[in-house]
């Protein structure tokens, strides 16, 4: 992708951005992570408040929640029910738990289950408590609707060590270290992955979190913040609009332990993609960036050091940040991290074309629709990539060249593709549309068609089924086997009949021999 056209859809992404990412999640796929502070059930008033209540048209309106601090299922399933029986829910919530060391705090994958499928989990990291990384699981989850791998998102799900000593950050690092060999050695790297986590880190020098983004010889497992915001985030008010924790105490907001970490892919401006842009940090004057759809769901930046703004807050209304306040019920309690991601386009498109039965020499062409196919009543026109796309044909079939772009919930194209007709036969070939911005990087079409040999008609030399003096000029070009000097009586694509038609006495020549037969089948038509 050219840089022109890169920047252009940055500029584009963001168009709309703070409709998009401070409102709900009405189309684009939205993910979130959230450390609900030692949940063992309970807190439901406060769960569909902070979930689903709405203020000034915002609501935090999730589609994946990756959730840490959960004690054992009968909590995971009470958090779930609560989402799905809240005002405003779609109702259609699941869950997939997977408890922690030795039975304790285990973290979770809710996901709505109209818009994600869920596949597989595994351990990313394993425990070797008490000394080293605690678990860490992978959810594999497929868009809905979609058929293929690129429409797969891998979510790394964890709760690092807390504490600032040298064991407390060797620990991490070796979970930083298992999570990104883990992304770079199991995940295709042209496939999507992203890490929602509780990192308790007080910095991006860290070496856990220099392991986990930065540069190495092989990149395949690289994670990039989506809101390009490094520095020393701990009590430094300079990040308050990025603080995630602590809402609940006099502590107060002060630390971003709870973020969203994303693969190359995420940000690599097509196809599945992070609503945002990547290359600006995020606003250190407002909560409500246009450049981003990352929000940290309640801090409207007004609450460093101290607990959470409820009375005023002007991203989320008391009520919403009375309720994230009291979920959050110990010290060192959190706040929801959520951002948006665009989902792929796929290919619409004619599952083959047929020329049927066409002359030899003749025209023949057929018309290939195409079209963006994904879902707009599902995931909205905003929240659906453009589909870019150009064809290739095998010999025998010819395409036209360039690239095309098609837009969600926008019109049929329609594309002119031609056979060759120059020789008899059945035809058969193949037309490649090569996408990007797709979860199909090609769809592959079967094209046929016959092409008949001219049928023989004596004395027709000008090839329109009947002998007439309009033959004549042709008879007299072709004379004494002169079959180029017949063949430029035609135009381009032309003639459509045998040039052994002028050989009207059938003895092999054509020469004066023919004149009188030809004379004699005057004012005839072809068989």
């Amino acid at each position: 992708m050219t840089l022109a056209i890169r920047a252009a859809r940055l500029k584009l992404a963001t168009v709309g951005l703070v409709l998009l990412a401070a409102g709900s999640a009405w189309g684009q796929l939205r993910v979130a992570t959230w450390n609900v502070s030692n949940y063992t059930g309970g807190r439901v008033a406060d769960i569909q408040t902070s979930v689903y209540a709405l203020y000034e048209s915002r609501s935090f309106s999730p589609d994946i929640i990756l959730g840490q601090e959960f004690f054992g299922q009968n909590a995971v399933n009470q958090f779930r029910d609560a989402l799905n029986t809240a005002a405003g829910s779609p109702g259609d919530w699941d869950a997939v738990y997977v408890d922690g060391d030795g039975g304790s705090e285990g973290n979770v994958l809710f996901y709505r289950t109209s818009r994600v499928n869920y596949l597989s989990n595994w351990v990313a990291s394993p425990s070797s408590l008490p000394a080293g990384p605690r678990k860490v699981i992978c959810y594999k989850v497929r868009l809905q609707g979609y058929t293929t791998n690129r429409a797969n998102l891998y979510c790394y799900n964890s709760h690092m060590k807390a504490g600032n000593g040298g064991d407390d950050k060797a620990r991490r690092l070796a979970e930083a270290e298992n999570i990104r060999d883990n992304a770079e050695t199991v995940i295709n790297p042209a496939y999507h992955f992203l890490l929602g986590a509780d990192l308790n880190m007080y910095t991006s020098s860290e070496a856990a979190y220099q392991e986990l983004t930065g540069s190495q010889p092989n990149n395949d497992g690289r994670f990039f913040d989506p809101i390009n915001t490094p520095g020393y985030w701990h009590d430094n008010s300079y990040y308050r609009f990025v603080h995630t924790q602590d809402p609940a105490t006099t502590y107060g907001m002060d630390d971003r332990y709870d973020q969203m970490l994303v693969s190359q892919t995420l940000v690599d401006g097509e196809g599945f993609e992070y609503i945002g842009n990547p290359a600006i940090p995020y606003s250190t004057t407002t909560w409500d960036d246009p450049n981003h759809s990352r929000r940290c769901w309640g801090n409207d930046g007004t609450s460093f050091n101290q607990p959470l703004t409820t009375t005023g807050n002007t991203m989320v209304g008391e009520a919403i940040a009375q309720a994230l306040k009291d979920l959050a019920t110990t010290a060192g309690g959190h706040l929801p991290v959520y951002l948006d991601l665009r989902v792929p386009a796929r290919i619409g498109a004619d599952e083959s074309l047929y020329f049927g039965q066409v002359e030899q020499g003749a025209s023949a062409e057929e018309l290939l629709a195409v079209w963006n196919a994904g879902d707009v009543t599902l995931w909205g026109v905003s929240g659906l990539a453009d589909l870019s796309y150009s064809f290739s044909a095998s010999t025998g079939f010819t395409a036209p060249d360039g690239t095309y772009v098609s837009s969600p919930g926008g019109p049929t194209e329609h594309y002119t593709i031609t056979m060759d007709t120059s020789t008899p036969g059945v035809k058969t070939g193949t037309l490649t549309i090569n996408a990007t911005g797709a979860d199909e990087t090609s769809r592959v079409l079967q094209l046929t068609g016959e092409v008949l040999a001219p049928t023989e008609c004596p004395g027709d030399c000008n090839c329109d089924s009947a002998v007439n003096w309009r033959d004549i000029d042709f008879f007299v070009a072709g004379m004494n086997n002169n079959q180029l000097g017949w063949e430029a009586m035609f135009l381009p694509g032309e003639p459509t009949c045998p040039y052994a038609n002028c050989d009207v006495s059938g003895d092999g020549f054509v020469n004066w021999r023919d004149i009188d037969p030809l004379v004699e089948l005057m004012n005839t038509t072809c068989p």
